[in-house]
């Protein structure tokens, strides 16, 4: 069970290709010469989609260990 946990876990913190760009968004950076500002932005939507996983999961240990040292 936890070593499932612990695989599905590592699967969501580790992603190594991402295009987490709106059609939008995608369209107006692809039209510049320079990807630096795509990658940036790339970037800044994995970093803020990653934030409220990491909380939860948080959360989720914390409980999981609380309940699991009582009796």
């Amino acid at each position: 069970m936890m070593k499932r946990f612990v695989l599905t876990l590592v699967f969501l913190i580790v992603s190594f290709a991402m295009q987490a760009q709106c059609a939008m968004c995608r369209a107006v950076l692809e039209s510049e010469t320079d990807n630096s500002m795509a990658e940036g932005v790339n970037n800044g939507i994995v970093y803020l989609a990653a934030i409220p996983y990491l909380l939860m999961g948080g959360l989720i240990w914390f409980i999981y260990r609380s309940r699991r040292k009582s009796p």
